[in-house]
């Protein structure tokens, strides 16, 4: 059994996995993100900085619901943080569009690579040459 000490309020509890926080506190925060999300989508002109006043939430976990891409700001807020990739300013998420489709396209270049190969690809060919074989002794 793994028992830690609640980040947030300091209770014990077990902890199974995710963020070492305990079941109370997890249950406040998502009751939290519901209001900010709603919050965010009765004011879309809103800031981080506003809507962390309004609702009483530390701007910082804001950004980190924003970068998890639970929360996502209207096209039309003044709300962007920059693209962990290139810098480019972007809505939600860790990534713009074309830093995601790079990082795609190089996980499949190596997943490509790291196929093995068959030196023969004809079944019928490699199943006889896979029987096994007995020698006719002396006797």
């Amino acid at each position: 059994m793994n028992v830690r000490n609640c980040r947030k309020c300091g209770r014990i509890f077990n902890y199974v996995s995710g963020p070492a926080t305990c079941p109370k506190c997890r249950e406040d925060m998502e009751k939290k993100f519901q209001e900010v999300k709603k919050y965010v989508r009765e004011n879309s002109g809103a800031g981080i900085q506003e809507v962390a006043e309004e609702c009483d939430v530390d701007p910082k976990q804001i950004r980190k619901w924003v970068q998890e891409e639970r929360l996502e700001f209207s096209a039309d807020s003044p709300v962007k943080i920059p693209c962990e990739g290139c810098g480019a300013m972007i809505r939600s998420g860790r990534y713009c569009e074309k830093c995601k489709a790079q990082v795609t396209k190089d996980i499949q270049g190596v997943v490509g690579q790291s196929r093995p190969r068959q030196a023969d690809s004809d079944p019928i060919s490699r199943k006889n040459n896979e029987r096994m074989h007995f020698l006719k002794g002396t006797e």
